[in-house]
C-alpha cells in the first residue's frame, strides 16, 4: 500500500463535517483532516477529532455561528496559523457555505492573500433522512425551502415573506431553537398555512441520542408552548413528508440504538469494536483501560526474528504482538518465506486475523488467552519434549507472569522457549478525564454495558476505577466478556453475572450484547 502524500502547507481548508454522524464526513474531508497540522473546529463537531492526526493542534472556537466580534477573531486566528506555514483544517458543522460563517471566513482568507479550499459537507437539514423523513417525495413537494434558524445569533424568526412561504406547496426546513421553532410555526399559521399539515421536530439528528416527534403544525406548536423551559434546538420539518416517518424510520430501529456501551480496549485496537457497535445504533464510549508502550528491550524482537528458522513454533499472544512480529519479519528483503517450516500459533481470533491479512493461515488458533489451552494446541502437533518455541507477547507488568505464564508452562512440559516481549501495557491514569467521566456515568447509571476482551483489560479496569468501587459499579450494568477466561477474571473481581460470547470474537461479543440488551 502506498502512503498518501502530504498536502501543501500554509493554507486553509474549510471542511463540512455534516450534521453530526462522523461517518457522513466526505472522503476528501477525511483526507485533509488526517493530514492537518491544526484543526479549528465548531463545538458541535468535536466527535470528529478522533479522525485528526494525533499530534495535530486542536482549537475549539464555539458554536457554528458566533457573534460578529468573535467571528472576526476566529478568522484572524485561522489566518495566522496558515501564515505560519501550517495546513489548517477549519472544521464546520454541516456545510461550510450554507447559513454558517464559512463564506465570510473564506472571504477573509482571500483578502489576506491566503490559499484556501472548500470541502462541501452534508447539510444539517439532510440529516432528516436518519429520522425517516425525506425532504421531497415523487409526485408532490416540488419546492424545498431552507430557513436560517439557530445558525443566526438572534433568537427571533428569519425575515421572510411569510404569506408567500405559507402558500408554497413544498417542504420547509429550519434548524431552530425552541423559541424560533414556535415563532416560525405561529407565523406560518397566521399567514395561512393549514394548522393540520404534518410537521416533525428531530433532535440530535444522525446521532445515537436522536429523538423525533411528529404531529400536526398545531400539535407541535402546543408541545413547544407547553415546554417553555426547553432550550434545546432541533431540525424542524414542515410538510407532508413528515407523515412518512412511521414507514421510513430505520436509524432508531436498530437493535442497540441509544445504548451506551463502554469499550475498554487500547486506543490502537478499539476502533473495530466501536464500529460494529455504532453500526447497530449504540454509542461506543471508548475508555481505554491501558496504553501501549515500547518494550524495555525493543531490539529483542528483531534479534529473535533474525533467527526465526531455528524455532518449530512461533506463538503470538495478542493481535499487537502479531502486528509487531510481522512488521519486523517483513522489513527489508525478507518475506513470509523466512518462516520456512516454522509453525505459527495465534492466541485469539484477532491475532489470527493479523496473519491472515498478509496471506498466512495460522497452524493453530487458540480461542482465548490461557497457557493450558495454548500448550495443548502445540502438543497436538507432536511431543513437547525439546520443542523449540518462540513466544511473542505483551508485558502486562504482572509479577506472577514469571511462574504462571505460557513460557513457564511450556518449559515445565519440556520445551525450549525464548520469551520475547513485543510491547508493554500501562494502566491509564485514574485522574484522566476519560476515567473520571466513566466513573461518573457508571455512578449515575448511564452505562448500559461494559465490554472486556481480555483478563488484562479487567485488571487494568480495577486500577483505573479503584478496587473498592470497580465491582460495585460493574454490578450495576451488563458486563460482556469475550470468553470464559475473561469472564473468570471479572468474577474474581466480584462481578456476579458476566455474559460470555458464544464465539470468542469481537463479532461474538457484539452478538451477545444484542441478545442481552435488545428489547
Amino acid at each position: 500500500m502506498t502512503s498518501t502524500p502530504r498536502m501543501s502547507r500554509g493554507r486553509v481548508v474549510f471542511i463540512g463535517a455534516g450534521p453530526g454522524d462522523p461517518g457522513l464526513l466526505t472522503t476528501r474531508g477525511l483526507q485533509v483532516l488526517a493530514d492537518a497540522d491544526v484543526v479549528v473546529y465548531d463545538r458541535y463537531v468535536a466527535p470528529l477529532l478522533r479522525l485528526a492526526r494525533h499530534d495535530a493542534e486542536r482549537i475549539e472556537v464555539g458554536a457554528p455561528a458566533e457573534g460578529a466580534t468573535a467571528q472576526d477573531a476566529i478568522a484572524m486566528l485561522v489566518a495566522d496559523k496558515a501564515r505560519d506555514g501550517l495546513l489548517v483544517a477549519r472544521l464546520k458543522w454541516g456545510d461550510p457555505f450554507l447559513f454558517g460563517s464559512g463564506a465570510k471566513e473564506a472571504l477573509f482568507m482571500h483578502e489576506q492573500g491566503l490559499n484556501f479550499e472548500v470541502v462541501p459537507g452534508v447539510p444539517v437539514a439532510f440529516g432528516s433522512a436518519y429520522a425517516g423523513v425525506p425532504l421531497s417525495y415523487p409526485g408532490g413537494q416540488d419546492a424545498l425551502v431552507l430557513l436560517r434558524g439557530h445558525e443566526a445569533t438572534r433568537e427571533d424568526a428569519p425575515d421572510v415573506h411569510w404569506s408567500a412561504l405559507a402558500s408554497l406547496d413544498g417542504t420547509i426546513v429550519a434548524f431552530a431553537s425552541a423559541i424560533q421553532a414556535a415563532t416560525i410555526l405561529r407565523k406560518l399559521v397566521a399567514a395561512g398555512r393549514p394548522a393540520t399539515h404534518s410537521a416533525a421536530l428531530i433532535y440530535d439528528a444522525t446521532l445515537v441520542s436522536q429523538r423525533a416527534v411528529t404531529d400536526t403544525v398545531a400539535g407541535l406548536l402546543s408541545r413547544l408552548e407547553a415546554d417553555g423551559a426547553d432550550t434545546s434546538s432541533a431540525l424542524l420539518v414542515i410538510g407532508d413528508v413528515a407523515g412518512l416517518r412511521d414507514h421510513l424510520r430505520w436509524f432508531d430501529e436498530r437493535p442497540l440504538f441509544g445504548r451506551r456501551i463502554v469499550v475498554t480496549r487500547s486506543r490502537e485496537r478499539a476502533r473495530d469494536l466501536s464500529d460494529l457497535l455504532e453500526g447497530l445504533g449504540a454509542q461506543a464510549l471508548e475508555v481505554p483501560t491501558f496504553r501501549l508502550q515500547p518494550a524495555d528491550d525493543p531490539e529483542a524482537l528483531e534479534r529473535a526474528v533474525a533467527s526465526v528458522q531455528q524455532f518449530q513454533w512461533v506463538v503470538c499472544e495478542s493481535a499487537n504482538s502479531a502486528h509487531r512480529f510481522l512488521k519486523v519479519l517483513l522489513t527489508g528483503q525478507r518475506d513470509l518465506r523466512a518462516l520456512g517450516g516454522v509453525r505459527v500459533a495465534a492466541v485469539g481470533p484477532s491475532t489470527a486475523d493479523q496473519f491472515r491479512a498478509v496471506g498466512l493461515v495460522p497452524d493453530a488458533v487458540i480461542p482465548e488467552v490461557g497457557a493450558e489451552a495454548t500448550c495443548e494446541a502445540l502438543a497436538s502437533g507432536g511431543p513437547m519434549a525439546d520443542l523449540r518455541v518462540l513466544v511473542i507477547r505483551p508485558d502486562h507488568e504482572r509479577p506472577e507472569r514469571e511462574h504462571d505464564g505460557l513460557a513457564a508452562e511450556l518449559r515445565r512440559r519440556g520445551a525450549h522457549v525464548q520469551d520475547v516481549v513485543a510491547y508493554r501495557t500501562e494502566p491509564e491514569a485514574p485522574e484522566s478525564a476519560a476515567a473520571q467521566e466513566l466513573y461518573r456515568q457508571l455512578l449515575e447509571g448511564r452505562v448500559d454495558a461494559v465490554t472486556f476482551l481480555s483478563p488484562t483489560a479487567v485488571q487494568h479496569f480495577v486500577a483505573l476505577i479503584g478496587p473498592e468501587q470497580a465491582a460495585d459499579l460493574l454490578n450495576t450494568t451488563v458486563v460482556a466478556t469475550i470468553g470464559p477466561v475473561t469472564a473468570a477474571a471479572a468474577q474474581a473481581l466480584g462481578v456476579t453475572a458476566p455474559v460470555v460470547a458464544t464465539t470468542f470474537t469481537v463479532e461474538g461479543l457484539v452478538e451477545v450484547l444484542v441478545k442481552t440488551l435488545h428489547t
